[in-house]
Formats: structure tokens, C-alpha cells, sequence
């Protein structure tokens, strides 16, 4: 790997970090606090951090377009990254004005988010990205035509944007768990001979690595919907335009599962345990998110159930569905 390259990651993750420290104090002092629910004393954490991600992220790859035009002279892919970008940047302002009237006023209403966030799959439907000839059972090979691009891109961009962001709630779970699938990604878009996409998703990936110093149990900062939004859009914008989303879909599948227990629950269940003075949680007696199946899945272990423990049994099951895609490629 050219050595410059180095410097898209590091750039990304210093100025993220640097970033997420300045945030922490900036939020702490105009009290754009929520309470931490999986903690007794509820102690109030800053949210919205994940605005120091994108903004790592944004830089990052500037910095890096900054590189192909002026110092080797290519251009190609510029237009891809420019969509991945604009899309980023779309679905983050959203995510925003979500965090603000949600965590700290009133709150979007469920029907809007998918329709706000919509916008977002613009960038990638104009330069009809992805591949529309797709393998289905029984069919065979099939050419979508234009119902890729305005059918399927946007129903695959939303759909992950609002999947990803309903298995949330703990320290350091999102994050991880965004990281994990977005490496492997970065992986198979290498292995398949797109090295400049696993590049700009490896960039994502260092700057998730950098909020996480501050983001992991004990959470000092919480990533909000301006970072949830965006990681799940990434992992569906990176699924189209490598060709890869059989994959992407496996690595899905923690969230699939706790979309349709929310649909059970007709979205009005939240993710969180019921914190008890020793540190540990109890889990609801009603399912309303797939954190409360690992939740009882520890408890018939005979493990004490504890959010950090609850974290890293979903990060494991996420590891063993990377193995198994893997397999797919």
C-alpha cells in the first residue's frame, strides 16, 4: 500500500478523537445531555457525539481525493466517492435533527424518519450505481433495469439507515458492532478488486475506533442519530457499489431480527435492561428487543448479566455471521 495512505487513516482518527473530546465539553456545557438508562444512578452522558465520527470521516476523505487529483493525478472513482460523501452528509443531517427534537424536545415520529431520510439515496440513484442484473431463486439471472436505481437503492439505504439505528441503547454496542461489519466490508471490497471503496470504508472504520475511546463501557459520550443513520446508509451504500450485498445482508441479520420484534411490538419497545444497584440488569418480562433474548441467554448461562457482557455476546454472534458471509464471496 502506497505509504501516503496511511495518512487518510490517521488523519481520520485524530481528528475524530480531538473532535469527540471537544464535543464532550461543548455538550456538557449547553446541557445536550440524555440520561444513560442502563445505569442505577441514570447519571447524564452528552449525546450526538457522532458528529465528531462524521466529521473525521468527511476530512479524511477530502484529504484523500486531495491526494488522487494533485499528487497521482487520477480521478477515477471520484464521482463513487463524491456520492458515498453527499449521501453521508444528507442522512447525518438528518440523523441531527432527529437527535434534536428527539433527545432533547419532542421528538420525529416514526413515519418520518424513513421519509426524511430518503433523500439520502439521491446521490447513488443519479450515478445509477451498483450492478442491476441480480441471481434470484427460481429465476435465474434478471436485469432489474431502472427498478435498481429507483426502486431498490432507496429502499436499501433507508431500510439499513433505520435497521441499524434500532438495535442502540447500550455503551459502546452500536459502534462496535458498526465497525466490525463496516471491516469486513472493507475486506471483501479488497478481496474483490476494489481497493479505493475498502479505503474509503477502513476510513469509517478508524474514525469509529477513535470515538470509541470515549464511547465503550462507560460511555462518556453517546453517538446519537446523527451517527446511526449514517453507519447503517454506509453499510447499504458499500453494499451497492460493490456488489455485495448477499453479504451485507448476513451481517444484517442482529438487526433484521430486532426490526421484526420491534414490528412485534409495533415499535414502542426500547433496547435497554432494568439496572440494579450491583452493576448487573434484569431484563424486562416482555421480549421487546433482541438485547432482552442475549439478556436471557446469559441468564440461563448462569452469567451475570451486565450491558458490557450483553455487548460482547452480540459483537460475538456478529463475528461468527462474518465467518459464515465470508463463505459467500
Amino acid at each position: 500500500m502506497e505509504y501516503r495512505l496511511w495518512l487518510v487513516f490517521i488523519i481520520g482518527f485524530i481528528a475524530t478523537f480531538l473532535m469527540t473530546r471537544l464535543w464532550i465539553k461543548f455538550a456538557k456545557k449547553e446541557d445536550l445531555v440524555v440520561k444513560d438508562v442502563n445505569k442505577y444512578n441514570k447519571q447524564k452522558v452528552p449525546s450526538s457525539g457522532g458528529l465528531a465520527v462524521i466529521f473525521g470521516f468527511v476530512l479524511a476523505v477530502l484529504f484523500y481525493i486531495g491526494l488522487s487529483v494533485f499528487v497521482w493525478n487520477r480521478t477515477v472513482h471520484l464521482v463513487e466517492i463524491f456520492a458515498i460523501l453527499t449521501a453521508i452528509l444528507i442522512i447525518s443531517f438528518i440523523g441531527f435533527i432527529d437527535d434534536f427534537t428527539g433527545g432533547w424536545k419532542k421528538g420525529l415520529k416514526q413515519w418520518q424518519k424513513p421519509l426524511l431520510t430518503l433523500p439520502a439515496a439521491l446521490p447513488l440513484m443519479a450515478i445509477k450505481a451498483g450492478q442491476s442484473t441480480m441471481t434470484l431463486p427460481f429465476l435465474g439471472n434478471i436485469d432489474l433495469v431502472w427498478i435498481y436505481p429507483i426502486l431498490l437503492i432507496p429502499i436499501g439505504i433507508v431500510g439499513a439507515s433505520q435497521g441499524f439505528n434500532m438495535l442502540a441503547g447500550m455503551n459502546g454496542l452500536t459502534v462496535s458492532m458498526g465497525s466490525v461489519i463496516l471491516f469486513a466490508l472493507a475486506m471483501v471490497a479488497y478481496a474483490t478488486g476494489l481497493p479505493w471503496l475498502a479505503l474509503i470504508t477502513a476510513t469509517m472504520v478508524a474514525c469509529l475506533l477513535a470515538f470509541l475511546f470515549f464511547n465503550n463501557h462507560p460511555s462518556k459520550v453517546f453517538e446519537g442519530d446523527v451517527l446511526r443513520y449514517p453507519l447503517g446508509a454506509m453499510i447499504a451504500l458499500v453494499a451497492i457499489l460493490g456488489n455485495v450485498e448477499r453479504v451485507a445482508l448476513i451481517l444484517f441479520i442482529p438487526f433484521i431480527i430486532e426490526l421484526v420484534i420491534k414490528l412485534k411490538n409495533k415499535l414502542k419497545s426500547e433496547c435497554y435492561g432494568i439496572p440494579k444497584k450491583d452493576g448487573t440488569l434484569a431484563y424486562p418480562k416482555k421480549i421487546g428487543s433482541f438485547t432482552h433474548v442475549t439478556m436471557r441467554f446469559l441468564a440461563r448461562l448462569k452469567i451475570k448479566v451486565t450491558e458490557r457482557r450483553v455487548v460482547n455476546t452480540l459483537l460475538a454472534l456478529e463475528f461468527i455471521l462474518i465467518i459464515i458471509a465470508m463463505f459467500t464471496v
